[in-house]
């Protein structure tokens, strides 16, 4: 792999106009889907992705992911330094941040921090890129009508994926693709700037500063970020506080959250299979009985 640091080290020094030689490599844990690597020349580090070099569209649209957060001032992210490919591996550097777990305070302020994320709109839903939820392909063909968007692009899209996977759940998924909009009639959600991927294993602080990372960026409803955070939990209640002080929540997120994080556990089950299946059918029933 000597080649393969060279290679990166020296796409490096270009875009950073500073000349960087590896003299350390460190394998780190860094999720299922890339493995990092922390390189470091003695005076500065930066964090590593590798992947297939198929995966190279996947790592820049990370980074445009990346930079669409900063351009909205709010919650500190990792900063892309380039992308490429050098032999058969895709690689994405990254600003290496020296990364801790948050406190109750530095989830209060992250909870400020994304409700202004989400004051960054555009006028329609979707984005110009498409990109990955996980490993998984995610489409953001823009679009006006969110009640569409979420029907073609994330439900839709999860349960044709499902049923190539051997889990047919079209007979609840048809029921209700076709009633989604009974889920908005009285709510007209705004295309606001979300992470797209906000569960507790991609929030950290750096220093005093809540940091996120790993994005599947999109402009969508901004319910669909909360909802993920209370899908696997460990998020504080001083953050839901600061939202909600923010940027109040509007009737029946109760209800939508479930329809958000349906899409999730249709990835899970499509990524990982085993009981998030069974969990996805439950969630369509409790939602179809919301409709009757």
């Amino acid at each position: 792999m000597d080649t393969t640091w060279r290679s990166i080290a020296n796409r490096i020094s270009e875009a950073t106009g500073t000349p960087f030689i590896v003299k350390s490599h460190d394998a780190v844990g860094g999720g299922c889907i890339n493995s990092t690597t922390v390189l470091e020349d003695g005076r500065r580090r930066f964090f590593v992705k590798l992947n297939d070099a198929g995966r190279l569209a996947m790592f820049e649209a990370e980074a445009e992911g990346l930079k669409e957060i900063t351009q909205s001032r709010s919650v500190r992210v990792p900063q892309p330094v380039c992308a490429g490919t050098v032999g058969d591996s895709a690689y994405l550097v990254l600003e290496h941040l020296e990364l801790s777990g948050a406190d109750g305070r530095c989830f209060e302020q992250l909870g400020r921090e994304l409700a202004q994320m989400h004051r960054a709109t555009q006028k329609q839903f979707g984005w110009r890129l498409d990109n990955t939820i996980g490993s998984t392909p995610q489409i953001n063909t823009p679009d006006t009508d969110w009640v569409q968007f979420w029907r073609e692009h994330r439900l839709g899209f999860q349960l044709d994926l499902a049923a190539r996977h051997g889990r047919n759940l079209m007979r609840q998924g048809e029921r209700l693709m076709a009633d989604l909009g009974e889920f908005f009639r009285r709510y007209q959600p705004t295309p606001s700037l979300l992470h797209g991927d906000l569960w507790g294993g991609n929030v950290s602080a750096a220093g005093e500063r809540p940091v996120i990372f790993d994005p599947a960026v999109y402009y969508g409803d901004r319910e669909a970020d909360l909802a993920m955070t209370e899908l696997f939990g460990g998020f504080s209640s001083r953050f839901y506080q600061a939202y909600q002080e923010a940027w109040p929540l509007e009737a029946g997120y109760k209800v939508r959250k479930t329809l958000y994080n349906l899409y999730h556990v249709l990835n899970h089950f499509n990524l990982f299979g085993g009981g998030y299946g069974s969990q996805a059918e439950r969630m369509m029933e409790a939602l179809l009985g919301e409709l009757r």
